[in-house]
């Protein structure tokens, strides 16, 4: 569980980490600034009427410090376009609404983020979209769910939060027999430890938010496709619908995605090392981390990415209470939502970020604690779980 090497830097002229500093931007003709500026505009003055000045008119149209960030996480994911969102979330309905229409059909994982089940579920199931869970390390489930309107395969991989693993060529293969199209969430591995659009997906969308900004300082999304006529879809809609980010929060994005590299892999490290102490705990019943010879998708997961992450899910043995209480006692890592930032949380999905599941097939079990490690010192990062579990 140590390999370094990141699939982005595969059939690549350039390093993950050179192009995570240097990828959409270039020192500033006017003034050699070597960080992007900000571009604080809400407008750009025109060279006569219709004549736009560097392709720039209306900051909802276009910004270029929003432009420097969609090159740079293009680059990172292997794509040719990007298009970022406001977040996570407004990338998501983008996404949808440029690919889908009314009765058309999406197929979706069984355990998906709480957030994308809720839109999908509450939202567009009003607007004739229909749906089937299908757990995505289950092809013979995947093509059983897929019908003659599907349109789209949507799947999280590794998943959030039993941290479930699809197969991404052979699913894409799957998509592409039913000529639908196939989109991968990325955000719990990040572009650095995992490739979609090199093994087949056509879409790859992340919460910048998470591993990509670093930080929890900043809400965004982002969607990257290799497909001209799809990201025409996207652009359009991202202009007209206007879910885009504010130059300020690009900036952010774009500082935390300079150094994804050198974080993700302490997230790794710290990660790994929290799994080695939780396996064989007397308080907890099982330890969902795909780095694990014994996780279903540990021999895919170490096919298609290089790293295992730094998410982990565990199931306590004293049930609903016992998980409560570990996220009660806990101290350094931080009772909260969200996930990949600097900083540990913990947080018991089923209550919080999946509670709109309840009840339905994606419901959460009450027993799961969900673990966003961070990059302290791994040896208070221990300390703090066993006082939390004692």
């Amino acid at each position: 569980m140590s390999e370094k090497k990141s699939k982005a830097d595969e059939g690549t002229t350039q390093g993950f980490a050179t192009r995570a500093i240097h990828a959409g931007y270039e020192p500033n003709a006017e003034n050699g600034a070597v960080n992007v500026p900000i571009y604080a505009s809400s407008t750009f003055q025109q060279d006569g009427v219709g004549g736009m000045r560097s392709g720039y008119e209306y900051a909802r149209t276009g910004n270029p410090t929003r432009t420097a960030l969609e090159g740079n996480l293009a680059a990172l994911e292997g794509g040719s376009y990007g298009r970022a969102f406001s977040s996570g979330m407004a990338a998501t309905d983008c996404a949808l609404r440029s690919m889908l229409r009314p009765g058309d059909h999406l197929v979706i994982p069984n355990d998906a983020y709480g957030g994308t089940f809720r839109l999908i579920d509450k939202v567009f199931s009003q607007w004739g979209l229909t749906y089937t869970p299908a757990a995505v390390n289950d092809l013979d489930a995947i093509k059983a769910a897929v019908t003659p309107a599907t349109k789209a395969i949507w799947i999280e991989t590794p998943t959030n939060p039993l941290l479930n693993v699809g197969d991404i060529a052979a699913i894409s293969e799957i998509a592409h027999g039913a000529q639908a199209k196939l989109v991968v969430d990325n955000t719990f591995a990040s572009p650095y430890l995992q490739q979609p659009l090199a093994l087949g997906a056509d879409v790859v969308l992340h919460s910048t938010t998470k591993y990509i900004g670093g930080h929890s300082d900043v809400v965004g999304g982002v969607l990257v496709t290799d497909d001209e006529e799809l990201d025409a879809a996207f652009a359009f809609l991202q202009n007209g619908a206007g879910g885009v980010p504010g130059p300020f929060d690009a900036y952010l994005t774009l500082r935390g995605a300079k150094t994804l590299a050198v974080r993700m892999d302490k997230h790794c490290d710290n990660a790994e090392a929290i799994v080695d102490m939780l396996v064989g705990h007397p308080a907890i019943d099982s330890v969902l981390y795909p780095g694990l010879d014994g996780h279903p998708g540990h021999e895919v997961a170490t096919k298609q990415m290089s790293r295992f992450g730094g998410m982990i899910s565990v199931r306590l043995k004293g049930g609903k209470q016992a998980a409560l209480d570990m996220c009660a006692r806990a101290e350094l890592f931080t009772l909260a939502e969200s996930l990949g930032g600097i900083e540990s949380l913990i947080e018991h999905p089923g209550a919080m970020t999946h509670a709109s599941t309840a009840g339905s097939l994606l419901e959460v079990p009450d027993d799961l604690v969900r673990l966003s490690v961070g990059i302290e010192d791994i040896a208070d990062l221990i300390g703090d779980l066993e006082q939390a579990l004692s």
